[in-house]
């Protein structure tokens, strides 16, 4: 009976052990995948900008074709008021004019 009471412990001693070993290879492998995961979002951050030149580059220029636009559709209006203001003030004179050489009108 002693016999197969130390053959139960030595199986036992020997799970434990197996069970001891599997733990740390179960860490180990998660420290690993953890380290493995910060590295791949360190990889990450540093490309982000990369990721982004082409966007912001595109956006840029959009924004400089629009800028460019409002700019001259500025400049043209701007020269129509002058053009009806130089008009306008040609008739008022005219207008004026017309007013005080026959005030009967």
């Amino acid at each position: 009976m002693d016999d197969p009471l130390k053959r139960l412990l030595e199986a036992e001693a020997r799970a434990q052990s197996l069970i001891e070993a599997a733990s740390q290879e179960r860490q180990r492998i998660l420290d690993e995948a953890l380290a493995a995961a910060r590295e791949a979002e360190v990889r990450f951050e540093a490309g982000r900008a990369d990721l982004r030149a082409p966007f912001l580059k595109e956006a840029n220029t959009r924004a400089d074709q629009a800028v460019a636009e409002l700019a001259r559709k500025y400049e043209e209006r701007q020269r129509n008021l002058r053009e009806m203001a130089s008009r306008h003030e040609q008739e008022a004179v005219e207008a004026a004019l017309n007013l005080l050489l026959d005030p009967a009108l």
